[in-house]
């Protein structure tokens, strides 16, 4: 009988998109030729693109214990949060300074956000959705008569803010609330213009109908006193403001990283000429930070990985593709463009399937089974971003899968 190789020791740092999305991928590319094992702080999953419709009671963050969909991705769950990496002993620290072994290295921390503006409500997610829902409701009672949305400088992923200008006219609306003045600032050329001419478009005709007030080419750079003043020159007055975060990376000793803690990576996920080190998602330097991209970098570090083990995979270099789902309070909108090129749709019915928040070639199929999503067919012309996965959600026995 032939022997089997002893499967290859891949560590992921991360619980998040990236992280999961990467788990199973190498699972489908690699099976058995990885052990995989996540090291993450968290004991939850959270399905964070919904926190901005929580405060609206349109929807609500789902969370699921972590150490089940690990084990049901093909992984191993070890509580943790890595703080360092030593590439020359292929070791991991983690905060209680206990040191993990690896063979292969996948960083997928994410990033952390940061107050990006003095004065306004900054709305990072779930967290937030209680001061944002009392400032909803100082509106209705009639106690705000304006309130502006604002993206700062160095905030690259700017669509939650048209989300909460939109949701926030919706709310306002249905509880017959009238005569509170929204505004909505950006240093954007045109209105969510990252995905093209023609999703721009429909977003402006979006405000427009709904009366919010559109302030193109302006960066917000303090709220004083009633007062957001605006970069190169200009303000807006408001009542209140409600602001996006920056985001930072973790700055993990041992690894390189630019000024703002961000990981340089190549087009197939590696670290530098780090060996056998990858990284995924928001704490890498591409500049886009979202789950659906996330996710496409995960791919690209699985696959190069499934080949590094010896799995028949041709490595897939990362080539964004921009998908975007837009909720507005009543008819949300599909957005879609290729990064880097002309290519704009925006559309009212799904333009990718199963239609989610996060796209993720393997992740999305995974978390619609778990979220219990209806298994309608899609639409003509509908793009399959997804394949097949088994879902086994049962607590992991004391022997992990291999």
């Amino acid at each position: 009988m032939e022997r089997r190789a002893k499967p290859v020791r891949v560590l992921i740092a991360g619980g998040g998109v990236a992280a999961l999305e990467a788990t199973l991928a190498l699972r489908a590319l690699a099976d058995e030729r990885v052990a995989i094992t996540l090291v993450a702080p968290e004991s939850d999953f959270v399905y964070r693109p919904l926190a901005v419709a929580e405060p609206f009671r349109v929807g609500e963050v789902r969370r699921f214990p972590l150490r089940p969909l690990v084990h049901a991705a093909g992984g191993e769950l070890r509580q943790g949060r890595v703080t360092a990496v030593d590439p020359e002993r292929r070791v991991v620290v983690t905060e209680e300074q206990e040191e993990l072994r690896y063979e292969v290295l996948l960083l997928a921390l994410g990033a952390v956000a940061r107050e990006a503006l003095a004065g306004p409500l900054t709305f990072r997610g779930p967290e937030d959705g209680p001061a944002l829902a009392a400032l909803l409701e100082r509106g209705v009672e009639g106690q705000l008569r304006s309130l502006a949305f604002a993206l700062p400088a160095g905030v690259t992923w700017p669509l939650p803010l048209y989300e909460l200008a939109l949701l926030t006219w919706t709310y306002f609306t249905e509880r017959g609330t009238m005569g509170v003045e929204l505004t909505l600032v950006t240093p954007e050329e045109a209105p969510l213009g990252l995905f093209g001419a023609r999703a721009s478009e429909a977003i402006r005709e979006l405000l427009e109908t709904r009366g919010i007030a559109l302030h193109l080419r302006a960066t917000p750079v303090s709220f004083e006193e009633g007062v957001l003043r605006l970069a190169p020159d200009g303000q807006v007055e408001a009542a209140e403001v409600v602001a996006l975060p920056r985001l930072e990376g973790p700055r993990l000793a041992g690894v390189h990283c630019d000024r703002n803690g961000f990981v340089p990576t190549d087009e197939y996920g590696r670290v530098g000429s780090e060996v056998d080190v990858y990284a995924a998602g928001d704490l890498t330097q591409f500049p886009l930070k979202q789950g659906g991209i996330a996710a496409q970098q995960a791919d690209a570090a699985a696959a190069s990985i499934a080949a590094r083990v010896g799995a028949e995979v041709e490595p897939t270099p990362f080539k964004p593709v921009l998908r975007g789902l837009l909720l507005t309070g009543m008819v949300p909108r599909y957005l879609r463009s290729q990064v880097g090129t002309a290519e704009s749709v925006a559309d009212t019915e799904a333009l990718w399937w199963p239609p989610a928040k996060i796209v993720g070639r393997y992740l999305a199929p995974f978390l619609a089974e778990v979220l219990g999503l209806p298994e309608t067919p899609p639409r003509a012309g509908a793009e399959d971003v997804s394949v097949e996965v088994e879902l086994n959600l049962r607590e992991p026995a004391s022997t992990p899968r291999r």
